[in-house]
C-alpha cells in the first residue's frame, strides 16, 4: 500500500489478546477460542494504515511468542512498530462472547499487572516519538491502567502541544478499569485539556466532567438524533476545554445484537453536522466500531480539510467495521467511498 508521506499519525495505549468464543457460543460453552488483537489505540492505527496513512503505535509488550505474534500482526497492517518497548511479565487478555438477537455481547478483560499497566514513568522518549508526527491519538482507556500510563499520555500530549502537533482524544470512559486509587475525575480533565478534538457522549461527558445536558431527550438511543441536546453537551465541552476544535459523538440504536442503526454528530461550536444514518442488520462484530469511527474521523479531517466529507467518511467507515470479525477495520478507502456513494447490495464485485 503506498504511504501519504505528507501525514503521520502516533497513537498510544495497550494491545491485549482477544480471544473470542467461536459463532454465538458464550464462554462457558466454548472448548476453543478465536485468537485474535484488540486495543483501542492499535485499532485507530491499523484503519489510518489501511488509507495509506502512515502510523506509529507506541505501547508496552512482554518478551514472549504471543507478543512477538502481536507485532507481526501490525506490521502486516503496515503499522509502525519501532518504538514499541519490551518489558513486564504478560499481555492483557480480553475475552468476547458474541449476543444473538436479544442477547447482548459480552467482553471481559483480564489486564491486571500487564506489561503495560506496570510500564515504568520515562519509559518513552517522546521528542524523538513525535518530532515528525502530525497527530497524536489517545484514548481514556490508557490513564485508568496504572498511574504511570496515565504520566506517560499526560507526557505525550504536551509534548505535542509543545511540538505544534494535532491531539485527539476519545473519552472512552470504563469505570471498571480505575482501580489504582486514582480517579478519572482526578486525572483526565489535564489530559482533555490538551486535545483538538474529543469523541464522547453525553453519559462519558456527566460522568467524567459533570457535564449533564439540558432538557436530555433520551430518544437518539433509538436512532434519533436530538440537536439541541447534543448542541448543549458540545457546547459545554468546549467551553471546559477552550483548546478544543471540534466535538464528535457516535449515535447507535440498539435494535438487538444483531440489528442497529449507526451515525454520528460533529460540532465545531458554530454548527452541528448531522451524518447520513445506516441501517445495520446481520452484525458480524461490532467490536471495535467507535475506534473505525476515530480514525475515519482522523482521515477525513487530514485528507479532506472538509468536516461533513470527514464526518460522513468516518460513519461509513465505522459501519463497514460491523461486517468484519476482529478488533481492526480492513476496509480501505474505496470501500469506504462505495458505501458513501450508496453501494448497499452487497454484489459481488468482479
Amino acid at each position: 500500500m503506498e504511504k501519504n508521506n505528507m501525514a503521520k499519525v502516533v497513537t498510544f495505549g495497550e494491545i491485549m489478546v482477544r480471544l473470542a468464543a467461536p459463532e454465538y457460543l458464550k464462554l462457558i460453552q466454548t472448548n476453543a477460542f478465536e485468537i485474535s488483537y484488540a486495543g483501542a489505540e492499535a485499532n485507530v492505527a491499523v484503519s489510518l494504515a489501511h488509507y495509506g496513512i502512515q502510523t506509529d503505535y507506541i505501547t508496552c509488550l512482554p518478551n514472549n511468542p504471543i507478543a512477538e505474534r502481536c507485532i507481526m500482526e501490525l506490521r502486516g497492517h503496515n503499522v509502525g512498530v519501532n518504538h514499541i518497548i519490551r518489558n513486564g511479565k504478560r499481555m492483557g487478555i480480553l475475552y468476547l462472547e458474541n449476543g444473538s438477537n436479544t442477547r447482548p455481547s459480552k467482553v471481559y478483560y483480564d489486564r491486571e499487572n500487564s506489561s503495560f499497566a506496570t510500564i515504568q514513568q520515562n519509559s518513552f522518549n517522546w521528542d524523538d516519538i513525535l518530532h515528525d508526527a502530525n497527530w497524536f491519538h489517545w484514548t481514556g482507556i490508557t490513564p485508568a491502567l496504572s498511574e504511570n500510563a496515565a504520566s506517560e499520555c499526560l507526557k505525550a500530549i504536551r509534548t505535542a502541544n509543545k511540538l505544534g502537533i494535532t491531539v485527539s482524544c476519545d473519552i472512552n470512559y470504563r469505570d471498571n478499569l480505575w482501580k489504582y486509587g486514582k480517579t478519572a475525575q482526578e486525572i483526565m480533565p489535564d489530559m482533555v485539556a490538551g486535545s483538538d478534538i474529543i469523541l464522547g457522549n453525553e453519559e462519558d461527558c456527566e460522568k467524567v466532567f459533570g457535564i449533564k445536558p439540558q432538557n436530555f431527550n433520551a430518544e437518539h438511543t433509538q436512532g434519533n438524533v436530538d440537536q439541541n441536546t447534543f448542541i448543549d453537551v458540545c457546547d459545554q465541552m468546549m467551553k471546559m476545554f477552550p483548546r478544543c476544535k471540534k466535538v464528535a459523538i457516535t449515535l447507535r440504536g440498539a435494535i438487538n445484537a444483531n440489528h442497529n442503526t449507526w451515525g454520528g454528530v460533529l460540532y465545531d461550536g458554530n454548527k452541528l453536522l448531522k451524518s447520513k444514518r445506516y441501517n445495520i442488520t446481520d452484525i458480524v462484530d461490532r467490536v471495535g466500531s467507535g475506534d473505525s469511527f476515530m480514525g475515519g474521523l482522523i482521515f477525513g479531517i487530514m485528507h479532506y480539510g472538509n468536516d461533513e466529507k470527514a464526518l460522513e467518511f468516518a460513519v461509513a467507515a465505522s459501519c463497514l467495521k460491523h461486517t468484519i470479525k476482529g478488533d481492526f477495520n480492513w476496509s480501505s478507502i474505496e470501500d469506504v467511498k462505495n458505501l458513501i456513494k450508496g453501494d448497499v447490495s452487497g454484489r459481488v464485485k468482479r
